[in-house]
């Protein structure tokens, strides 16, 4: 696999199945023993990377790339994004991120970027056939999403300009509702900008996020949307006052065709070391 920078894309030469991983809302703490509504989201982070680097050593075969779509920290501090940094890289692969409402997008590019296995680039072309497209949808100080005219701009413009290439759209907030009150006042807010541009091009193969600490597998406008567990607390979906589940931290693995199919898996934690206080009423 060669790797090549242009500018703000880095094109990734890959025949064959294009493989991807997705781990997402870690809430990781500058404090290594500080707990987000009981649960270590430190040690349940690297028990998700350990599971995965486990999988890879079986199956005798990587992925090609890590996405890490948001939240990566909970309490402001960039000790978190240390953290992050420096546990993923035992898997040994390029991770590329985007924020999420908790983040802090000065110091995440800042601290992030001295590293040298976290990419910066929101532009990847993987192969001949793909590209994947990531986007920000962070408001500062608002738990809410939004798409800038400007990245709304600046995702036209790249569908533009490679017609012929099929993409994933990355983000961290939630286009569909969750059906869960309490929820859905921080999704994405102007989703219809999105659709607008998203209308012009029929080769968009599916929309990935986290955010809602769920697995959903739906379908938005004809397009599928995807979003994946938190290595972290579970929310449990149809409740309209905050509730966590009991299911295990998970991540999602992608497979990318050269026809334009995709499929998908979710994955979790064999076991339910990392429980919740299931009596928490928010955080």
């Amino acid at each position: 696999m060669v790797v090549s920078s242009m500018r703000e894309c880095l094109k990734i030469d890959k025949r064959g199945v294009i493989r991807l991983l997705q781990i997402t809302d870690p809430h990781l703490f500058s404090n290594p023993e500080d707990k987000l509504l009981g649960v270590d989201t430190l040690a349940s982070f690297k028990e998700v990377i350990q599971q995965i680097k486990k999988q890879i050593i079986r199956a005798g075969d990587s992925f090609d790339l890590i996405l890490a779509t948001g939240d990566l920290i909970q309490d402001h501090q960039i000790q978190g994004y240390e953290h992050f940094a420096k546990i993923t890289k035992a898997l040994n692969l390029p991770i590329f991120w985007l924020e999420g409402n908790h983040d802090s997008p000065t110091e995440m590019n800042e601290i992030l970027s001295a590293y040298s296995h976290v990419m910066p680039h929101k532009h990847i072309l993987v192969g001949e056939h793909w590209q994947i497209l990531m986007l920000n949808t962070h408001v500062a100080g608002q738990a809410y999403g939004e798409l800038t005219e400007s990245q709304l701009n600046w995702l036209e413009s790249k569908l533009a300009e490679y017609p012929e290439h099929f993409s994933l759209i990355v983000q961290h907030h939630n286009i569909l509702p969750t059906n869960s009150a309490w929820l859905d006042q921080h999704s994405l807010k102007n989703a219809k900008e999105l659709e607008k541009v998203l209308s012009k091009f029929d080769k968009v193969r599916a929309i990935i996020h986290g955010h809602i600490h769920q697995q959903v597998d739906a379908h938005w406008q004809g397009i599928p949307i995807f979003a994946t567990p938190s290595t972290c607390i579970q929310f449990k979906p149809n409740c309209d006052e905050f509730t966590l589940d009991i299911l295990p931290q998970g991540w999602r693995e992608f497979y990318l065709y050269e026809n334009g199919e995709l499929e998908t898996v979710v994955k979790r934690l064999n076991s339910n070391e990392f429980l919740p206080n299931l009596e928490a009423k928010g955080y």
